[in-house]
């Protein structure tokens, strides 16, 4: 008999307890290679991602490579990833790949293919989803995640100025879409122990918004919190923004790490600093 693979939420909740409470991105952006001393082409690409998976996938919880920075290199750029993926999680990092992708029918099951079947080259621990063609749409993904033991984060109220006028728009039966996602997520991680494997992606750059609008982030669940560091949140705010979830959450660093870079010891110290700084202010 098969047995089940252990669900994301338990080994994201083990890896959070045993290395810390943090996601570090993986963004080769062409001015992090220039401040690195590398060149904007494959060969940078290559050593910046193996400088920075090997400096930090044996100790960080979650290691978050954003996709696109990979793709624009076509085809030498994937191949990059695909062994930064296999690296990460072989030195016992969680792998979150960061896809945002979002479509219906068999092609969002092919995405879900891509990241979320073992036995593809890009398999990931989770990826991150948008449900704006509907939260249906996703179901693909959904049911992968769940055969598989991966998880999602699914994009319900994130950082940008610009995603509020979709986010924060309000239904007919007077919810937000941002509180109609996450009562979907919810739902979903129903029952789950220790955590649920449907997470959200909820920015730390929010201050009082969701208090404000009367929105629960609680939904038994991963909360991913991009902004901080470079974006003007800190560890100290996440109390305040996701309240009595604050133990799901996830702060995502990635400019603020990598720009210690090159050198694997700055690295390493700016992602344990990070980390001591949330466990401090989550408790």
């Amino acid at each position: 008999m098969t047995t089940a693979p252990e669900p994301f939420g338990a080994r994201l909740r083990r890896a959070m307890d045993e290395r810390g409470p943090l996601c570090v991105g993986i963004d080769p952006h062409p001015s992090l290679l220039a401040d690195w001393g590398l060149g904007d082409d494959i060969a940078g690409l290559e050593t910046f991602t193996r400088t920075a998976v090997a400096a930090l996938a044996d100790r960080v919880a979650v290691l978050k490579p954003q996709s696109a920075f990979f793709e624009r290199f076509g085809s030498r750029g994937i191949a990059v990833l695909e062994r930064a993926v296999a690296d990460a999680r072989a030195a016992g990092a969680l792998v979150l790949m960061d896809a945002k992708r979002g479509d219906i029918g068999s092609t969002m099951a092919a995405y879900a293919a891509t990241y979320l079947d073992p036995a593809s080259p890009l398999f990931s621990d989770a990826v991150t989803l948008s449900p704006y063609l509907g939260y249906g749409s996703l179901r693909p993904a959904l049911d992968l995640a769940r055969e598989s033991g991966a998880g999602v984060f699914v994009l319900a109220l994130t950082s940008n100025a610009e995603g509020a006028e979709v986010q924060h728009a309000v239904r007919a039966d007077g919810a937000s879409v941002a509180a109609t996602m996450l009562g979907h997520l919810r739902d979903e991680n129903a029952g789950a122990a220790p955590m649920g494997s449907y997470g959200a992606v909820v920015g730390a750059t929010l201050g009082d918004t969701l208090g404000a609008a009367g929105v629960d982030p609680a939904i038994n669940g991963p909360l991913l919190a991009p902004g901080i560091g470079a974006q003007g949140a800190t560890p100290a705010d996440l109390p305040r923004v996701f309240g009595a979830a604050v133990r799901d959450v996830v702060p995502s660093v990635s400019r603020g790490v990598l720009r210690h870079g090159p050198d694997a010891a700055g690295l390493r110290a700016s992602a344990a600093r990070f980390a001591e700084e949330v466990r401090a202010a989550v408790g």
